[in-house]
């Protein structure tokens, strides 16, 4: 009976360390899945927003008051052009016979 038991104590024994090892897997598994969570995050979400802010908004700011003076500048071609008209009109009034 007495290889029955140190066969049983050897078993329980490897029972036990096979448990340690499993909570183990489980817990490393759990927390690297929580980790490759935080990095997809900031990979996917948080350098984007990150990314725009730091280099495409002063860019896109930029061009919009471009934009907004090209504009500006077609609307006071504009003006200038109903003046010039308006001028046009006035001298061949003056110059034609009523």
């Amino acid at each position: 009976m007495d290889v029955n038991d140190h066969t049983l104590t050897e078993l329980v024994r490897l029972t036990q360390e096979n448990n340690r090892m499993l909570h183990a897997m489980r817990r490393n598994a759990f927390w690297g899945g929580v980790i490759k969570f935080v990095l997809y995050a900031l990979v996917l979400v948080i350098a984007p927003l990150w990314l725009y802010a730091t280099y495409l908004a002063p860019m896109v700011e930029q061009l919009s008051e471009t934009y907004q003076q090209i504009q500006g500048t077609g609307a006071k071609a504009q003006a200038q052009f109903s003046d010039f008209q308006n001028l046009l009109k006035q001298f061949q009034d003056q110059f034609s016979p009523q």
